[in-house]
């Protein structure tokens, strides 16, 4: 075992506390990894405040890890030491299943997150607010030169996220695409919408991002704050991607779509969501969700974005900062993600 220095949070709500964590020693399959950056999801603070229910302390969240190879397992044929790799939500899956045989590995009923799951010898994993990390090779991402490692971090969660859905549903050209709140998740989709040649429209509550929106490459702001807003553009989009995490009206929303138009749910709010019927039926509309990426698809997002210059928009923190990141991740004052530094440990 390695005892590597972490961030941790005991219970709901408390401050995090550096901390020290155990890795296990590598396996013939298993990659050592020296993380340098880890990003801050909303997900870590729903988890780490309770708010998701099931939570193991004490927790060392982070599922958006960017880093380099420092040690490989003897049968490792994938990555070399030195080499600049990342992890994302997930370590392990059982290999098997239809999910797993089709590359979709987050599906796995028996995947095994970064943090806050029971991995296969019976130990909870602990995630990236941490300066190293053990993973199989098969769940260990290339990072292309293109990209460098702090704004790549996101893009572990907060890229393939918006990137899986975009490829799932079509996005490019001709295509009508509306990305629902400009935050970590969003601003990913409206540059990866935008580099995928889609049209597309941000809608926030407020004027304050409207010109972000258009430097990140939206073709259109749309103030949701405005009573009109929604009702004016009634049937005009064909895919739109939810990455609000809070309860918002699913029935205006769902009334922006056209013809076979599809929203997708990639924000996980506590609070149920009522639909009604006829929100779906008179248009054939379509009401979905979506969970990161494979690890071939993820793989394929860090690839994209390296051909197409596109990183995270990020906001650099110590460890000792943790706290009041997730605070004013949870007010929306970040543009428009924060990125730990592990150099701060």
């Amino acid at each position: 075992m390695r005892s590597v220095t972490a961030y941790a949070t005991p219970g709901p709500g408390k401050p995090f506390q550096k901390t020290t964590i155990e890795r296990r020693d590598l396996g013939p399959k298993d990659v050592l990894i020296k993380i340098h950056y880890a990003g801050i999801c909303h997900s870590d603070i729903h988890t780490g405040r309770g708010e998701w229910g099931d939570t193991h302390f004490p927790l060392v969240p982070g599922h958006e890890i960017a880093g380099t190879v420092e040690a490989v397992g003897a049968q490792v044929t994938r990555h070399s030491v030195g080499d600049r790799v990342g992890v994302g939500c997930m370590v392990n899956s059982c290999g098997e299943c239809d999910a797993c045989q089709a590359g979709e590995e987050q599906y796995c009923a028996g995947m095994i997150g970064t943090y806050n799951a029971l991995d296969r010898d019976g130990t909870w994993t602990q995630g990236g607010y941490s300066t190293h990390i053990v993973v199989t090779e098969d769940f260990v991402l290339r990072i292309p030169e293109g990209i460098s490692l702090d704004v790549a971090a996101p893009l572990l969660c907060a890229g393939i996220t918006l990137y899986s859905p975009l490829r799932h549903w079509n996005a490019g050209p001709g295509k009508r695409v509306g990305i629902l709140g400009l935050g970590g998740l969003g601003h990913m989709g409206v540059k990866l919408a935008h580099a995928m040649g889609a049209e597309v429209t941000v809608f926030s509550r407020s004027t304050a991002k409207a010109q972000d929106a258009l430097e990140l490459g939206a073709d259109h702001y749309a103030n949701t704050g405005d009573p009109e807003t929604l009702g004016r553009l009634a049937g005009s989009f064909d895919l739109i991607i939810n990455t609000v995490s809070a309860a918002i009206d699913m029935n205006a929303h769902l009334n922006l779509l056209a013809l076979d138009g599809t929203l997708v749910n990639v924000g996980a709010p506590s609070e149920q969501l009522p639909v009604h019927a006829f929100s779906l039926i008179p248009h054939r509309r379509s009401w979905a969700g979506s969970m990161i990426g494979g690890i071939r698809e993820t793989q394929e997002m860090l690839d994209f974005c390296a051909q197409h210059g596109l990183g995270a928009d990020i906001e650099l923190i110590g460890g000792e900062q943790i706290d009041h990141a997730w605070d004013r991740v949870v007010e929306g004052d970040v543009r428009y993600r924060f990125v730990i530094d592990t150099a701060s440990f």
